[in-house]
């Protein structure tokens, strides 16, 4: 379990996510975001509970994005598979992810929407993560969106599968502040 509360003058914001198949309890502001956070927690098999609340839309999307991405982070162990990637259907739309939860954040992909561009690029850079998102089709904006959020839901959910030890070359990174 991670908990993790983040307060600034634009935005307050509390969120415990977990590992897990169990429900989720989301209220936030924004009707769609609270959506989409509702869909990324089922299609990862994430247990989100979170409040949040903000004064501008893009203030609040973003600082959600944020504080999901390092609550995340935190409730990660050291044996998962790493990577993942996902391909979802929804209705004329066609969205592709793909993912690495080895620590090394990057970006790469366009959305519909500035502002869902920017959520997935704060959720990837504060996990810790590569993602790259690319909506291969659609008209609807909406199916669009959705359709990227659940691909990075299904990718999520395979890299976070458990094993017995760390998919890696250099095996398992311990690093540490020397003062």
């Amino acid at each position: 379990m991670s908990k993790l509360e983040r307060q600034t003058k634009e935005t307050t914001i509390v969120v415990d996510v977990r590992v897990g198949e169990g429900p989720s309890d989301i209220a936030i502001d924004d009707r769609f975001l609270e959506h989409m956070v509702q869909t990324l927690a089922r299609y990862a098999s994430l247990e989100i509970d979170m409040k949040a609340t903000g004064d501008l839309r893009h203030h609040l999307v973003e600082d959600v994005a944020i504080v999901l991405g390092q609550a995340l982070k935190e409730e990660i162990a050291g044996g998962i598979a790493r990577f993942g990637s996902g391909l979802i259907p929804m209705d004329e739309a066609l969205a592709q992810a793909a993912i690495d939860v080895g620590g090394r954040p990057y970006y790469v992909g366009k959305l519909p929407s500035k502002l869902y561009t920017h959520f997935l690029h704060s959720f990837a850079t504060n996990l810790g993560a590569t993602l790259h998102v690319k909506v291969l089709r659609g008209s609807d904006r909406h199916h669009m969106i959705e359709a990227a959020i659940k691909a990075t839901g299904v990718a999520l959910r395979q890299a976070l599968a458990e094993r017995d030890e760390v998919f890696s070359t250099k095996g398992a990174v311990h690093q540490e502040r020397l003062d």
